[in-house]
């Protein structure tokens, strides 16, 4: 019997620098995985941390990380060639099959534009399997925007609305929240409209709010909840809400679900 707990290794392939403290880490990987779903990296001696997948290629999966703690720290020293423990991929993720044929859009705030990556890349290089897609993403400043190469590439083939809190002298960018965008938003048909929403909390909630302003179904949204997530099997308890295992019934949420679980 396998026993679920025995991580297995993986070569860095590549690693991207985005930010001082969010790189990307190239990882190989053969199997099925989905974009939202997430790993467990761990590293003997340090422990694990969960990280969405934020890519996935042919023998790889990507894997963004935000230097905030001990292990995320330890990942940090590692290299292309070095190797680090993944567990997984666990979770739901976003299922591809319920955008297409529709007018998707998709609103991000800072990290919350990793899990995501990988549907506005399938969109991106199979434009004509959507009607329309719309990608709002917000960060911080300008020095905190993840995915700089992708964003040039995405603006090519849909609407990008890139926004930032505050701006720096000389740079040219949306300023604001992206709740600002929503009600701006131009749809044929918002009833049979989707979209899916991935940020910190504050920003789900408004933006939600503003989708369902707008004539959005709340059948039509979802929503991600990466929340503290420790073991990926359900077996901890630490992200337990109610009878709801964020871990095993989540990350990925339709809106229907997910409004209900108040942390």
């Amino acid at each position: 019997m396998q026993n679920e707990y025995i991580p297995f290794q993986s070569e860095i392939k590549e690693v991207i620098k985005h930010t001082d403290i969010e790189y990307t880490f190239r990882m190989t990987y053969t199997g099925p995985v989905k974009p939202g779903q997430f790993f467990e990296v761990s590293i003997p001696k340090f422990g694990e941390a969960p990280i969405s997948v934020s890519g996935i290629g042919e023998g790889t999966v990507d894997l963004t990380v935000r230097r905030v703690g001990k292990v995320t720290d330890e990942i940090f020293e590692h290299y292309v060639g070095d190797k680090l423990f993944l567990r997984g991929p666990y979770g739901n993720g976003f299922d591809i099959e319920e955008y297409k044929g529709k007018d998707l859009v998709v609103v991000a705030g800072g990290t919350g534009v990793s899990p995501i990556r990988g549907v506005i890349d399938y969109f991106s290089d199979h434009k004509d399997e959507v009607k329309s897609l719309t990608f709002i993403a917000g960060f911080k400043s300008p020095d905190d925007i993840l995915f700089t190469k992708d964003f040039e590439k995405w603006e090519k083939t849909m609407d990008v609305i890139l926004t930032v809190d505050c701006a720096e002298e000389g740079f040219i960018c949306n300023v604001g929240m992206v709740t600002e965008y929503i009600p701006k938003l131009q749809l044929e048909n918002i009833e049979e409209a989707v979209a899916v929403v991935v940020g910190p909390p504050p920003m789900m909630k408004f933006s939600t709010l503003g989708l369902l302003d707008i004539g959005f179904k709340e059948e039509n949204i979802w929503i991600s909840q990466e929340r503290k997530m420790c073991c990926g099997l359900g077996k901890c308890g630490h992200c337990k809400i109610d009878d709801v295992y964020v871990c095993l019934d989540g990350p990925v949420f339709n809106y229907t679900k997910g409004r209900q679980l108040l942390d």
